[in-house]
């Protein structure tokens, strides 16, 4: 249970995440989640990474039962800034990172993935950001990086997910597979990328964030602020309040992972 690392074969880095039951990670793992992946990028024998998860599905969010535990801030804070630290680590990671997404993924998921270079998608997976009906906001940054800017909009204040081959036919998923061949699909991008010079691998990550439109850190970090006012004025309790614990996601899909559980990024 945790986040683990791997080198299944040479010049490819495997980072799991496992926090039983759905993936909704504490404060202290994202921050484990974020070392990780740093730690992989900077091996000078890396050159590429695969992000994968063990269990049900890819990734719930925070655990909110943490931030529920909390009679102050400090959870909120924590989980706040654990997500960005995780995000950056992606985003930021100086070999490309190619994310192995099976089942849901969801809140802080969207945000991982959001910031890969790449993502390998089961056909059972799904996406979205139910933060509005879990009483917070954020990943809205990660979401439009996924989806077309209308379409990001309509998900987000709908909640709605959207599946691995909605995304494949926007062109966000790189491959759809089985739930069974997803690591393996996932390695054999990562294995392809890492025939390249590792050198030249660094450079080609750090240019292509150069001329990225969005700076995506200080975009989220924007969007953290609105969360920690909906926790401060008790709108994020009075809206989780209301959520129907293990009940379906508001787009009719697969039961969402419990509201104690899931999904603040």
């Amino acid at each position: 249970m945790g986040v683990s690392t791997a080198s299944p074969e040479k010049g490819i880095r495997l980072v799991t995440v496992d926090f039983p039951p759905v993936n909704a990670l504490p404060v202290q793992g994202w921050y484990e989640l974020a070392d990780a992946v740093r730690a992989a990028g900077r091996d000078p024998e890396n050159r590429c990474v695969v992000l994968a998860a063990e269990g049900r599905g890819f990734n719930a969010g925070v655990d909110i039962k943490e931030v529920q535990r909390d009679s102050g801030h400090g959870a909120l804070i924590g989980a706040n800034r654990g997500c960005a630290e995780a995000f950056a680590a992606v985003y930021e990671c100086e070999v490309p990172v190619v994310a192995a997404v099976g089942g849901f993924c969801l809140g802080g998921g969207v945000g991982l993935v959001g910031n890969a270079d790449a993502i390998v998608a089961s056909e059972d997976a799904v996406f979205g950001l139910p933060e509005l009906d879990r009483g917070a906001l954020g990943a809205a940054t990660h979401l439009a990086r996924l989806v077309p800017q209308h379409l990001m909009r309509a998900l987000y204040y709908t909640s709605r997910t959207v599946s691995a081959r909605e995304l494949h036919a926007h062109g966000s998923v790189w491959k759809v597979v089985a739930r069974a061949e997803l690591l393996a699909q996932a390695l054999e991008l990562a294995r392809e990328i890492a025939r390249k010079d590792g050198t030249l691998i660094r450079l080609a990550k750090a240019a292509i964030n150069g001329i990225d439109p969005v700076d995506v850190r200080r975009s989220y970090r924007f969007e953290q602020g609105f969360t920690f006012e909906a926790g401060l004025s008790g709108v994020a309790d009075r809206v989780r309040d209301t959520f129907a614990p293990g009940g379906t996601s508001p787009a009719g899909g697969p039961p969402a992972p419990p509201a104690s559980e899931g999904v603040r990024p």
